[in-house]
């Protein structure tokens, strides 16, 4: 048996979402999925009360608001909000993310409504 191996093209996985603030998985290690995701505009206001994220801009620029500030993190940056802390992503242009966080965690967290994406859809 025969085993091919792929590297992962972030602008190739990209390039097949269509919808904004849909995060896809296009890897998983562990318990933890890398999830691509196109986004522009305001998002709302969560938190996830059991997990870090991790926000990895590939491309645009990305401004997460708490409640007691921001953190802007543009091409190349990467910025992990803790567990339990309120945020709210925000991208005046369209940004090109790539989420780490384990299996199953809504993008919405608790706070549901029209945003949250159905998870495990891969691309």
């Amino acid at each position: 048996m025969v085993t091919q191996h792929h590297a992962i093209n972030f602008s190739e996985k990209l390039a097949k979402i269509t919808d904004l603030w849909q995060p896809r998985v296009i890897a998983e290690m562990n318990d933890y999925q890398f999830k691509a995701v196109r986004i522009e505009g305001d998002f709302i206001w969560h938190q996830h009360a059991d997990t870090d994220e991790t926000f990895i801009v590939l491309s645009g620029q990305l401004r997460i608001d708490f409640r007691d500030g921001s953190v802007s993190i543009g091409p190349g940056e990467m910025f992990v909000v803790p567990k339990g802390v309120e945020h709210k992503p925000f991208a005046e242009r369209e940004v090109h993310l790539l989420l780490i966080e384990p299996r199953g965690v809504l993008n919405t967290g608790h706070a549901g409504g029209d945003r949250t994406a159905q998870n495990d859809i891969w691309v």
